[in-house]
């Protein structure tokens, strides 16, 4: 895939198209009576009735099938600090992807301030706007901040998908990756290297759904994380859980007997020969982007059996994608109040047990294809179920479209 074309190409596209979304009329406005009934005196009667009940607004409005994507622009997609303004043409492709998977109307938003509490009072008062917030590419630690706030003052679902996304995402790819080569996930050594907002978040999200504490170590650019006094609040809990004795070492220290490796770090960093002293049949996902911790080829070369990273022309891709317009649509579905941890879990393994039964499981195709059209619903029917079961949904019982 020649990267420098691609990017010709997108600017190609935004100089012709402006814009990757637009809005479009639901109901006719060809008359006076179609004006009275869309419009005024007509549009009183909804005002009305959601005065008396505000969850009306997500039936007798857009706002029940909207999602704001929202940004400051601190840390877009492997660029950095780059702006409001810059970061723009993310949130709107993200936008793009909430449309055609999700069928869900998303409004790209980026906030024109780096202060946290400027930014989760802001979004607070966009709350009657949406039905659920997705954060994005937000620097950490003050990512954790924002969203945990927002969580607590909020009544609809708001979801940090560069931690959470990502994180479902890499279960799903471990789970069926596992299958593959035969191992439990409550038996295997886990090497998370990376220990910023994605890597911390599958590291908790892999501990939830049963990794042994003492079988994970998280790595940094220095080697094992350990407490020196300056970890941020999130890493300082995952030391507590998986490195209690505040033990030290380099990544060849970690990876050594190692049956699973994780990167959510810098480019290259897994090409080293420490690789090869994993156990046999490893799997190694480097999610670096654009340019993974270690290429297909040369993870083949030092023994990897199971290889994925973010990247759409090598195998496995392990891609946020296939996550966030379904679990969205579930959510939405059910009018969620949030996401928590039984609709991320439902979700990774509803995408786990489609890639396992798709009659293509092997060592290169151990994840779903985005483009499967089951994938959004797979993932939605699991998370509207889970909500309902966890009690975080306004609705009861399941739409009929999700009901066996």
């Amino acid at each position: 895939m020649d990267t420098a074309k691609l990017k010709e190409e997108a600017l190609a596209l935004r100089r012709e198209k402006h814009q990757m979304i637009k809005t479009g009329l639901n109901a006719a406005v060809e008359s006076n009576h179609d004006l009275a009934i869309v419009y005024t005196p007509g549009v009183s009667a909804p005002c009305l009735a959601i005065k008396d009940d505000e969850d009306l607004s997500l039936e007798l409005t857009w706002r029940g099938n909207v999602v704001a994507v929202i940004s400051d622009g601190t840390r877009v997609l492997g660029m950095g600090d780059i702006g409001a303004a810059a970061a723009m043409p993310v949130m709107e492709g993200k936008s793009a992807l909430y449309k055609r998977f999700g069928q869900i109307d998303a409004i790209p938003i980026t906030l024109d301030t780096k202060d946290p509490q400027e930014f989760i009072h802001t979004v607070k008062l966009l709350e009657k706007n949406f039905a659920g917030i997705n954060l994005e590419d937000i620097s950490s630690p003050k990512c954790y901040d924002i969203e945990d706030e927002l969580k607590k003052i909020m009544n609809i679902p708001v979801f940090h998908d560069d931690q959470h996304g990502t994180a479902i995402a890499a279960l799903a790819a471990l789970l069926g990756a596992l299958e593959v080569v035969g191992k439990k996930i409550e038996d295997v050594k886990v090497v998370m290297n990376g220990a910023g907002a994605a890597g911390t978040a599958i590291a908790r999200l892999l501990l939830e759904d049963g990794v042994k504490p003492e079988n994970m170590t998280i790595l940094n650019s220095k080697g094992i994380l350990f407490d020196n006094g300056k970890r941020d609040r999130v890493q300082q809990e995952l030391i507590a859980k998986v490195n209690p004795e505040n033990k030290q070492g380099t990544f060849a220290d970690a990876v050594k007997g190692a049956d699973v490796l994780i990167g959510c770090s810098a480019p290259g960093v897994f090409n080293v020969e420490a690789i090869k002293t994993m156990n046999d049949k490893s799997i190694v996902f480097g999610m670096a982007n654009p340019v993974p911790e270690i290429m297909y080829e040369e993870a083949k070369e030092k023994g990897v059996y199971i290889y994925g990273s973010g990247r759409s022309d090598m195998p496995n891709q392990v891609n946020n994608s296939s996550v966030f317009p379904g679990l969205f649509r579930g959510a939405l579905d059910v009018r969620a109040r949030q996401i928590n941890e039984e609709m991320k879990l439902a979700a990774a393994h509803a995408l786990a047990d489609l890639a396992i039964h798709s009659g293509k499981l092997d060592p290169d195709h151990v994840v779903v294809d985005v483009f499967d059209p089951k994938v959004p619903f797979a993932v939605a029917k699991a998370v509207a179920k889970a909500a309902i079961a966890s009690g975080v949904a306004r609705a009861t019982e399941l739409p009929e479209k999700y009901r066996d």
